[in-house]
């Protein structure tokens, strides 16, 4: 990259001898220069070429001296490295000036390999600048779309390196959760474009916020619906229970949205949450031209699975037994074995419940008539009608009452 120089001197001849004597930088592109008799001239030509990199400036000039000249500079909004030219004799001036800021400076009468030696070093020291520029860019530039997946603590650390990111992917050991907003798709049909939006962005940065308080990772965003990783890009050793306390936040969330859009007329749909713990091949899938954090296998396949699976039980969230037993006090209610599609094997799974939900005397009742329902005990059905007649809400309970009453036993459903 070329360096444009700007000599500011008023001696006739200087000109002519740095023509001469840099030549071969100038014929090569490394060094251009421009030139000007004093201080106003210098600010002059400054306006009309942005691309000076470097002031080589005498002191002693008439009009405006280097003195007053570097103060100009130094109050521009310009980044410009400065060297001043001054009689030995004026080392007091000379003082002045690298308080001013100025980079170094040489001595009259000019000893052009000394000048040459000073602007070398010079140029390292704005190459250096450059470099330290666009690595500063690239960081902002990294920080910008990192902030769009991760907590804005962990997009600082991958941004500064400190965390490696590379193309292709990693094993890891995850926590894979999918959210899905019911009914939006009719809503879409029926709304007005500009409140849809505002609503789907304040939707939409609500669950991230949570996810983020959480330390988790945005996966991907597609319409209204997220998936959202724990355990990875870093490692956390308490994932699966940071993602069962976000599900419940998000479900926390999520209700309330919900009942804030009915209060004004707009008909939104619960969020189903659906979340599994296990192995991962996760990275950054781009192909370099675009950053794109995914994550690839059997764990978030169940996870999707786990989340439609709400569908048809009528709960909210439901969690795989692996995420259950990895996160730490675990609270909440069996569902039930479900055969997922593509899958031959049963999963058993439950759904998450807070302190408060999980204290009441119906969470009770109900794990003891889910016992009975497991054991094939006939009461069973009388234990699940008495549950849901005490609270029609229960969906969950009112699912497995009509299984039971349907004829069907046990505890492998089919979703």
């Amino acid at each position: 990259m070329s360096t444009c120089v700007l000599v500011v001197d008023d001696e006739p001849d200087l000109e002519a001898l740095l023509v001469q004597k840099f030549r071969k930088q100038i014929r090569d592109g490394t060094l251009d220069f421009l030139f000007a008799h004093d201080g106003v001239e210098a600010l002059s030509v400054l306006e009309e070429n942005r691309n000076v990199n470097m002031v080589l400036s005498d002191i002693n000039m008439p009009r405006m001296d280097g003195l007053s000249l570097l103060t100009q500079l130094q109050e521009q909004d310009r980044e410009l490295t400065t060297i001043m030219v001054s009689a030995y004799s004026d080392m007091a001036n000379i003082r002045i000036a690298m308080n001013r800021g100025a980079f170094d400076f040489v001595t009259k009468p000019i000893d052009f390999a000394d000048l040459e030696a000073t602007i070398d070093k010079t140029l390292r020291h704005i190459e250096a600048l450059r470099e330290a520029q666009r690595r500063q860019a690239a960081a902002d530039q990294a920080r910008a779309a990192l902030s769009r997946y991760f907590s804005p603590n962990l997009a600082e650390r991958l941004a500064s390196g400190s965390d490696a990111l590379d193309l292709g992917g990693t094993r890891r050991d995850v926590v894979s959760l999918f959210t899905d907003l019911t009914g939006f798709t009719p809503l879409v049909e029926a709304t007005d474009p500009k409140v849809l939006g505002n609503l789907l962005n304040e939707y939409l940065m609500g669950m991230t916020d949570i996810v983020f308080d959480h330390d988790g990772t945005v996966a991907k965003i597609i319409g209204d619906a997220i998936h959202v990783l724990f355990g990875a890009p870093s490692e956390q050793p308490d994932h699966a229970t940071r993602a069962v306390a976000c599900a419940l936040a998000l479900d926390a969330f999520a209700q309330s949205f919900c009942e804030r859009c009915r209060a004004e007329d707009i008909s939104l749909g619960h969020t189903r949450i659906g979340a599994h713990a296990g192995s991962a091949v996760v990275g950054n899938f781009g192909g370099g031209r675009f950053f794109d954090y995914s994550a690839y296998g059997d764990t978030i396949n169940v996870a999707a699975r786990l989340e439609e699976a709400n569908k048809v039980l009528g709960t909210r969230i439901c969690v795989s037994r692996t995420l259950a037993e990895k996160a730490e006090d675990f609270r909440g209610r069996p569902v039930g074995d479900l055969l997922l599609r593509g899958r031959g094997e049963p999963i058993r799974a439950f759904e998450p419940l807070n302190t408060e939900d999980y204290s009441r005397e119906d969470t009770k009742a109900y794990a003891a008539a889910f016992s009975q329902m497991e054991a094939g005990d006939p009461g069973a059905v009388g234990a699940f009608a008495a549950l849901v007649s005490r609270n029609a809400d229960d969906r969950l309970a009112s699912f497995h009452l009509r299984r039971l009453l349907n004829g069907e036993t046990g505890t492998v459903i089919k979703v």
